[in-house]
């Protein structure tokens, strides 16, 4: 089934009054603001983090405006991306859920017994590329219209008993590779379609990696990030000195954007105890070249606690995320 919009699914299979009762309830449950939280304020995004609890939300003009939980969920999210129609893919470590803007499972996956799965990505409408942890460690084109792996190559990491610490992050390229944030093996590789390692360089710990327009690579670690160029060497750089409250700091993906800034997330530990809100630190910073904090999200206190984050798409312009290609596959 292809990625399509969940309110044409609606309209196909139930009658107009009972699509604007559940347009109803769901609303009523959601977590909508009646005004604009001055926390929330400066950027439209969608968000998620490694939590507990999978939980994700849009923000529109500093209003909570959609908003998922699952409180009988199993693992955590690493991934997300909302589509262009709304709906939402994300890895949440024993699976892969596409989740329409209606809420409703449209299609998932789950991770077999002994792997994890970390990172996902659309491919146009009808297929995904991700990457799964395990004791056969690989990346996997998937078909979800026929639930169908359409190819599949194995990738190497440091140590294949150490599962859950192989991959948390990868993402295509604009010239159809796939970079690959080898966590415990201390390195950043590009692949094409079928495998073939195209360009790597060493990174310790690297969490998450993207392509730059301009052929850089930003690279992330929990306590660093790197632009570096095909070379391989180093030409911006930013650390925890170089931010607000240097101690409290675990980062895991960086994003360039247009006007160039670099918009970082700061995760929060909900494993290692009780998270006290009053005092938990910014979950968002962007900041100017010269490293100049311009806009800080910080958004702990109920009914708009956002939690920890993970990954923060902006909205604040229409895009088509799943316009993307891998090799031959669109």
């Amino acid at each position: 089934m292809p990625f399509y919009r969940p309110s044409e699914r609606i309209e196909k299979h139930q009658p107009m009054k009972t699509s604007f009762a559940l347009l109803l309830a769901s609303l009523s449950v959601s977590r909508i603001l009646a005004a604009p939280v001055p926390a929330l304020e400066g950027h439209d995004f969608f968000y998620a983090g490694e939590n507990k609890v999978h939980d994700m939300y849009v923000v529109k003009k500093g209003e909570i405006v959609w908003s998922y939980h699952n409180h009988s969920s199993k693992g955590e999210i690493s991934d997300a991306v909302r589509l262009s129609n709304g709906s939402v893919l994300f890895a949440h470590q024993f699976g892969i859920t596409l989740l329409g803007e209606d809420k409703k499972v449209i299609w998932k996956l789950d991770a077999p017994a002994g792997t994890e799965i970390h990172t996902a990505q659309p491919i146009g409408k009808e297929r995904i590329v991700y990457v799964m942890n395990g004791p056969e460690p690989k990346c996997v084109v998937h078909n979800i219209v026929t639930d169908k792996a359409e190819r599949e190559f194995p990738l190497k990491v440091g140590n294949l008993k150490s599962v859950h610490g192989h991959f948390r992050h990868a993402r295509l390229t604009a010239a159809g590779t796939l970079l690959v944030a080898h966590m415990d093996a201390g390195k950043v590789s590009e692949y094409d379609d079928h495998g073939k390692e195209v360009w790597t360089t060493p990174f310790s710990g690297p969490w998450s990696a993207s392509r730059l327009p301009d052929g850089n690579t930003l690279i992330t670690s929990p306590k660093s990030i790197r632009e570096v160029n095909p070379k391989g060497e180093t030409v911006w750089e930013c650390n925890p000195a170089d931010l607000p409250d240097p101690k409290n700091l675990s980062l895991q993906i960086a994003q360039r954007l247009p006007n160039g800034n670099t918009l970082l997330n700061n995760w929060v530990n909900a494993w290692s105890g009780p998270i006290d809100t009053a005092t938990a630190p910014a979950q968002a910073f962007e900041i100017t070249p010269d490293k100049k904090v311009v806009w800080t999200l910080r958004s702990w206190d109920e009914p708009n606690n956002l939690g920890p984050a993970t990954t923060i798409q902006l909205l604040d312009t229409p895009s088509v995320p799943e316009d993307v290609h891998f090799g031959e596959f669109r």
